[in-house]
């Protein structure tokens, strides 16, 4: 060996210290960083090494070199079998040291050395202490794992099972892809059987079973150790909401097995238990994939070798199977929907009208039905029910069966009193279908019998057929067929029944008056509106009282004047306004016709104030007009002013105008004047056009220069009012045309100076007169006509 000059320092160094660790790596970091041979840097370390074969640093740095320096080079190159070497020399020394063990098992796993990699790693295992395994296990599972060696994998995927029973999944994973199913599922069981281990991945219980029946359905046949059919039932009694899954993984089981007979029954089976919806749905699709396919399969082996006699009868049966299949399907998704909720009355008819063409089933649905929903549950109509079967006897002309279904209804309990009324009234009905007006009747008595002991409509402790007796919807049907089938003195003891047991209504009361009036007894019937008003109050009785007033009017006129007079302050005593305007004309009316004139003022005027706010100015107008036609239109001034005083701003508009046109009309043109000032200070010129227009009409035609140039003004002063820039927009009008900033007075004068001018102008165009009657009024010092 040749040394350079730079190295005999060095080289004494190391003899002088052969034992020394830093002289060494100082005489390496030399050749290292001077040295492009690195056979030369290898041969330090060799020398090194020999001097401190204990050493892990020389060791580890030794190999890494080594090992970096082999990189791009091939496999096959002999330096890799010389690193080999050099690795089980190091290992002689540093079998304890887990790191060396970890490089070079990584080493030979690169060089795809399975068999001394295996050896390697059980040396490792065994060298090592129990608590660095972990170290070596990873790069053990990775060799079996990248090699087809399943013989090897599983005895190594055993060990390691023993030492972390918590991989288990990784285990089962790798059975799995190895083909091993049967010792998959048996690592999959214990993995779910054992609450204290959990999925490493992050999967749930429920993703775990799932696993387990894709395994389960996709490899039947090799399966030999487990019993599959408990197994997914366990799950299907323990996942709940994945119920539809499970059954067509065990039905897809049995279908491997070539027993499609068994997988039927499980199909059916399934369909028959699962509660909801979805889980029925996936497991009839599946079934009638499972049908269809089976019959495709048929059919085209018929199509390549023919049929035979039995070919052809299995091919008619398998069809006539898929389409009861099909026709079924109503039928058992109706059946889920009962499971979900048994008291769905709704489904209940339903599925009797699935059974239309079949009498026995149909007869069956409803006993079955009627023995299972609880009226206190049920959702919908529990009558109808009973009902429908009567119905159903009724339309097979089975009277007698359908009374006994009645009969049987009649006793049952019910969750309101309501619902045993709609049975009665069905049976009443069909009676009357049947023409049977007598056992209607009797029907009828026998329902409205008054107990002796009095129960309360609505106490739910009582049986319903207790308080059946309050039963307005039962009485109202009474009171028909006796006014149709029966005496009147039987009608008119219903009705009295009726009020005694106070459940009338403001209807019954009014039929019950108009059957009275039909039969001539006009005073029973005011005794009825009576009680009914003794029995409501506003604003129920609203309709009774307008129909006893009415109708004793109409019978008595004027005659009865102060009984009138008496019911209607009784009916105004209290009176909301909603219903006030009605009875106050009917009053005033009444007092019209039949009393005084200055009686029907009156009542015009309390109703004026007694109505709603947007019935007000409607009322005025009604109020004027009628004071106008009894006592002449300057009786109506005083009302014209209470109106304007009280009526909101938008009518009283249209009452000042009325008011000043009628003043106009009389020839009182300074009060008319007066009445547009006084509404000109709620009219905005610029949205009130109409009523400045007409004001300056009846200037023209009634006033005079002065009397426009004040209209003018007080129309300034209210847009200055309503808008506060007006005289600002008056003088930009202005500016522009003098090409000066004058006063703003001075512009606004002479924009009124225009406006009277033209006033004149007008006047003078149409200065002649059209009749004798005609006012001119002539300026003395312009000669100006002005109208």
């Amino acid at each position: 060996m040749l040394f350079d000059e730079e190295d005999v320092a060095y080289e004494e160094d190391v003899i002088r210290n052969p034992y020394s660790l830093k002289s060494w790596f100082r005489y390496i970091n030399h050749k290292t960083k001077f040295c492009s041979n690195w056979v030369s840097v290898y041969l330090v370390y060799e020398r090194a090494l020999k001097q401190l074969p204990g050493s892990y640093k020389l060791w580890h740095n030794y190999l890494k070199l080594r090992r970096a320096h082999l990189k791009n080079k091939c496999i096959n190159d002999p330096e890799y079998e010389e690193l080999n070497n050099a690795y089980d020399r190091a290992l002689a020394y540093m079998n304890k040291m887990p790191r060396i063990w970890t490089d070079y098992c990584e080493f030979l796993l690169d060089q795809c050395l399975i068999t001394r990699t295996r050896k390697t790693c059980d040396r490792a295992l065994r060298s090592l202490p129990i608590t660095q395994h972990y170290r070596i296990w990873p790069i053990y599972l990775k060799l079996v794992e990248s090699f087809d060696i399943p013989d090897t994998g599983v005895k190594v995927y055993k060990r390691y099972s023993k030492l972390i029973p918590e991989d288990v999944e990784d285990h089962a994973n790798y059975l799995k892809n190895v083909g091993l199913v049967d010792e998959c599922v048996q690592k999959y069981l214990y993995l779910l059987n054992n609450e204290d281990i959990h999925s490493k991945y992050g999967k749930t219980k429920h993703e775990l079973w799932h696993e387990l029946c894709e395994i389960l359905a996709k490899n039947p046949t090799k399966i030999k150790s487990v019993k599959v059919e408990p197994i997914l039932r366990q799950g299907i009694q323990k996942y709940v909401d994945q119920v539809g899954q499970l059954w067509n993984s065990l039905a897809s089981y049995y279908i491997g097995l070539g027993n499609f007979e068994r997988a039927r029954d499980i199909y059916e089976e399934g369909m028959t238990k699962v509660m909801t919806v979805r889980d029925f749905t996936q497991i009839f699709d599946a079934y009638s994939i499972f049908e269809e396919n089976l019959l495709t399969n048929l059919m085209e082996q018929a199509n390549n070798e023919g049929l035979s006699d039995d070919d052809d009868l299995e091919l008619e049966m398998r069809l006539a199977r898929l389409e009861y299949l099909m026709d079924r399907r109503p039928l058992l998704l109706n059946k889920v929907l009962l499971r979900q909720n048994p008291h769905n009355v709704h489904e209940w008819l339903k599925r009797v009208k699935l059974f239309e063409e079949k009498p026995k089933d149909v007869i069956e649905t409803f006993t079955e039905a009627i023995q299972t929903v609880d009226p206190k549950q049920a959702n919908g109509k529990y009558h109808q029910l009973w009902i429908e079967f009567a119905k159903f006897y009724e339309n097979s002309n089975q009277i007698s069966e359908a009374k006994y279904v009645f009969e049987k209804a009649i006793k049952s309990n019910y969750k309101n009193v309501d619902e045993l009324a709609n049975i009665w009234c069905a049976w009443i009905e069909m009676e009357l279908g049947h023409e049977n007006s007598e056992n209607a009747l009797k029907l009828i008595h026998r329902a409205c019998v008054i107990p002796k002991k009095k129960y309360d409509y609505f106490d739910p402790t009582e049986p319903v057929q207790n308080r059946l007796y309050k039963s307005v919807k039962l009485w109202s049907m009474h009171a028909d067929l006796e006014e149709s089938f029966g005496s009147f003195d039987g009608v008119k003891k219903c009705y009295e029944n009726i009020i005694d047991l106070r459940i009338a209504t403001p209807q019954i009361i009014i039929n019950y008056g108009i059957f009275l009036e039909e039969n001539n007894y006009f005073e029973e019937a005011f005794k009825a509106y009576e009680k009914g008003i003794a029995l409501f109050k506003w604003p129920v009785v609203y309709d009774i009282w307008l129909r006893y007033l009415t109708k004793f009017i109409e019978r008595y006129g004027g005659s009865k004047l102060e009984r009138l007079r008496d019911m209607f302050e009784q009916c105004l005593e209290n009176i909301p306004q909603k219903f006030a305007k009605e009875i106050y004309l009917l009053y005033a009316k009444l007092e019209e016709n039949h009393g005084l004139a200055r009686r029907a003022i009156k009542i015009y005027e309390r109703g004026a104030d007694a109505v709603l706010a947007e019935e007000r100015y409607e009322m005025y107008n009604i109020y004027i007009q009628q004071v106008a036609s009894m006592k002449g239109v300057t009786a109506t001034r005083e009302i014209f002013e209470k109106a304007i005083e009280v009526l909101p701003d938008d009518q009283v508009k249209e009452i000042c105008m009325r008011y000043a046109e009628m003043e106009r009309k009389l020839g009182e043109i300074d009060r008319a004047r007066a009445i547009y000032v006084h509404c000109s200070q709620i009219c905005d010129p610029k949205t009130n056009n109409k009523f400045w227009q007409t004001w300056k009409e009846f200037e023209i035609a009634h006033g005079n220069e002065d009397t426009v140039r004040e209209m003018l003004r007080i129309k300034r002063s209210v847009q200055a009012t309503f808008n506060v820039e007006f005289n600002f927009m008056a003088a930009q009008m202005v500016v522009p045309q003098t090409g000066k900033p004058g006063d703003a007075m001075k512009s606004l004068e002479s924009v009124v100076e225009a406006e009277v001018q033209q006033v004149a102008k007008s006047k003078e165009i149409s200065s002649v007169p059209k009749s004798k009657n005609s006012i001119q009024f002539v300026k003395t010092g312009n000669n100006e006509e002005e109208q």
